[in-house]
């Protein structure tokens, strides 16, 4: 493969990639359904047309009928007056008359079997179209559901990702606050045992007579508690 026909397979392939997205199903299936409505629409006027042509024809057809009754009546009158001349030129006019009402019955005919194929076919399209617009309202709600649910189960996701680091920052705060207070517990043993200086307030002689205070309070506990048992 050419550079430029895999240069032309990147485009088509992005550029459908960029259609997919932006392409809404149920504006084409809209859209679709009015180009067949139009369809339909015009085959309705053709069918109005061809009816049309028909009735006029039918109306031309029933005027050639009064003039061949008139000349008819012309032909039968001059033979009674006794001119045969006047009769035949009459009747020359009936038959050419009846060539044209001929003529109209059959454009009659035609028009009229063009009518009924017209009509049958607005039936089939118009039960079509009908048909289409049901399944069209249907994928439609499908559609329209099923988006619905992508956008619900994105925002679930994007909540539960969310959680997920929330739940990852309060176990790292949990893991600071456990080890500060181990820390805490172990300099409180240091200080207690002496190995550090405790330098947040008094100084080792404060100590060491506070130590001395609370022994002198036991010695007398103890003394009291001996006196009161020799007694």
């Amino acid at each position: 493969m050419g550079l430029l026909d895999r240069m032309g397979t990147v485009v088509k392939a992005k550029m459908n990639k960029i259609m997919d997205k932006i392409e809404d199903p149920r504006e084409t299936l809209d859209y679709s359904y009015e180009k067949q409505l139009e369809l339909l629409q015009n085959v309705k006027r053709g069918v109005a047309e061809v009816t049309t042509s028909k009735k006029r024809l039918e109306l031309q057809k029933a005027r050639l009928q009064v003039s061949i009754d008139k000349v008819d009546g012309q032909a039968k009158e001059a033979m009674k007056s006794g001119r045969e001349d006047l009769a035949r030129m009459a009747l020359e006019r009936k038959v050419a008359l009846q060539a044209q009402a001929e003529s109209l019955d059959q454009q009659i005919v035609d028009l009229n079997n063009e009518q009924q194929k017209l009509m049958a076919a607005e039936s089939r399209l118009a039960t079509k179209v009908e048909s289409f617009r049901a399944k069209k309202e249907t994928i439609k709600a499908q559609y329209s559901a099923a988006e619905a649910q992508v956008k619900v189960t994105e925002s679930v996701t994007g909540i539960s990702e969310e959680m997920a680091d929330i739940g990852m920052a309060i176990e790292r705060a949990e893991d600071k606050t456990e080890n500060m207070k181990a820390r805490s517990a172990a300099l409180d043993e240091l200080l207690e045992s002496g190995v550090l200086e405790d330098y947040s307030g008094g100084d080792q002689v404060e100590k060491e007579l506070a130590k001395i205070k609370a022994k002198g309070t036991v010695d007398e506990e103890l003394s009291r508690l001996k006196a009161e048992v020799g007694k």
